[in-house]
C-alpha cells in the first residue's frame, strides 16, 4: 500500500511535568486538544493509567467529556478504557451518554491491560470491577456487553427465571465507533474475530507489529459494521526545526520510560534542563537507542517522511501520534508548547 500523506491522530496520556500541578497539566491538554482540533486532525483519544506521578490521564470518560466539550469536529475517545478495571455496564452508560452529547464524534477503545502496577490493578478491581483473573478471563464477553448495551435494543440478562433488558442509555439515537487496542497478538486476533477495527501500540510496544496487523487481517470476519479491516497504529513524535532541538526535547520522555522500564521509582516528568544536569548514563545506554529507534524524532520533513514510510510499511492510512516533546525552564505552566509544536510542524509538513 503506498501512502502519499496518512491521516493524523492524537494519543494523549496528559504528562504532569514537575513545574506543573494536575490542573496546569488538564490545562495544557485542553490546549493541545484544540491545536489538533485547528489543524484537522482525524481524531483526539485519551489513556488510561493509575498511580503513575508523571500522568494524570486515569479517567478518560471525564477527560474525553473535557476534551470534546473544547473542541468542534475532531472525534474525541479512549485510547483506551482498560476494561477490566470496570464494570462493563458503567462503560457502555459512559459512553452511551458521551455520544448522546457529541454524536458521531466519540471513539471508544478498549484494552485488556491493567494500565498501572498491580497493587493498584488490585485496588481498582476489587469490589465493583470483579476478581483479576475473572475480569481478564471474561474479556471477550465484556466487549460483547458492551456492544450489546450501547445498541438500541440493548441486552438482555436472566435473572431469576426472568430476562431483564439492560440499555446503557434509554433512547439511543447513535453510537461510540468501538475500537481494540493492543500490544500483542491477543486482541488483534480477538478483533477479526468480531469484526471490530484494531489499533496496535505500537509507541509502548514497537515490537511484533508487521506480525499483528497481519494477524488481524488474514483472519478478520467481515461484520455488519464494518465489513473490511480496519487498524492504525500509534508512534512516539517529537518535532522541532532542527534535529538538535528535537533531540533535546526528546529526553525527559525518554528518562521517564527508562525509569518505568528498568522499574527505577517514578516521578514527574523532568524539565529538559533538569534531564542535561544529571547523569545522561541512561540516555546514552542500549535501551535509549532500542527504544528511540521506534520513535520519531527530527524535522519537520524528515519526521513527515518518515511517518509515510510507516503508514506505507504497515499497510494503514491512519498513524495516531503521541506527542513526547519536553519543557524548557520558563515555559508557562498552562501549555506544552513543544507538544503543540509538534502538532503544527506535521500538520504543515503533511498537508
Amino acid at each position: 500500500m503506498n501512502v502519499a500523506s496518512p491521516a493524523i491522530s492524537v494519543l494523549d496520556l496528559v504528562p504532569v511535568r514537575t513545574d506543573q500541578s494536575t490542573a496546569d497539566a488538564l490545562a495544557a491538554t485542553r490546549r493541545l486538544a484544540q491545536v489538533a482540533d485547528q489543524l484537522g486532525f482525524r481524531r483526539y483519544w485519551l489513556a488510561e493509567h493509575h498511580n503513575m506521578p508523571a500522568v494524570a490521564a486515569t479517567n478518560p470518560p471525564v477527560l474525553v467529556a473535557m476534551v470534546a466539550a473544547v473542541t468542534e469536529r475532531i472525534r474525541v475517545g479512549s485510547g483506551g478504557v482498560m476494561l477490566p478495571n470496570h464494570a462493563p455496564l458503567v462503560v457502555a452508560e459512559q459512553f452511551a451518554l458521551l455520544e448522546a452529547a457529541h454524536p458521531g464524534r466519540i471513539d471508544l477503545g478498549i484494552g485488556r491491560a491493567p494500565g498501572t502496577d498491580q497493587v493498584t490493578a488490585w485496588a481498582l478491581r476489587h469490589g465493583g470491577g470483579g476478581v483479576e483473573d475473572d475480569a481478564v478471563a471474561r474479556f471477550p464477553e465484556h466487549v460483547d456487553n458492551i456492544m450489546a448495551m450501547l445498541s438500541p435494543n440493548g441486552v438482555g440478562l436472566r435473572l431469576t427465571g426472568r430476562t431483564h433488558v439492560l440499555r446503557a442509555t434509554p433512547n439511543a439515537t447513535s453510537v461510540p465507533a468501538v475500537w481494540l487496542l493492543g500490544s500483542s497478538d491477543y486482541s488483534a486476533r480477538l478483533a477479526a474475530e468480531k469484526g471490530l477495527p484494531y489499533v496496535f501500540a505500537h509507541h509502548f510496544s514497537g515490537r511484533g507489529t508487521a506480525e499483528a496487523l497481519a494477524l488481524y487481517r488474514d483472519e478478520y470476519q467481515p461484520s455488519a459494521d464494518h465489513p473490511e479491516p480496519r487498524t492504525f497504529l500509534t508512534v512516539n513524535a517529537v518535532v522541532a526545526p532542527t534535529q538538535q532541538e528535537a533531540d533535546r526535547l526528546a529526553l525527559p520522555n525518554l528518562r521517564a520510560m527508562l525509569a518505568l522500564r528498568s522499574g527505577q521509582p517514578l516521578h514527574a516528568q523532568q524539565l529538559v534542563e533538569e534531564v542535561e544536569e544529571s547523569d545522561l548514563t541512561l540516555e546514552r545506554g542500549d535501551l535509549a537507542r532500542q527504544m528511540l529507534e521506534r520513535w520519531v524524532i527530527g524535522t519537520p520533513e524528515s519526521a513527515a517522511a518518515e511517518l509515510r514510510a510507516l503508514a506505507t510499511t504497515f499497510g494503514v492510512d491512519e498513524v495516531m501520534v503521541h506527542p513526547v516533546a519536553g519543557a524548557l525552564r520558563g515555559t508557562p505552566t498552562d501549555c506544552s508548547p513543544a507538544r503543540e509544536q509538534t502538532l503544527s510542524l506535521l500538520g504543515a509538513a503533511l498537508a
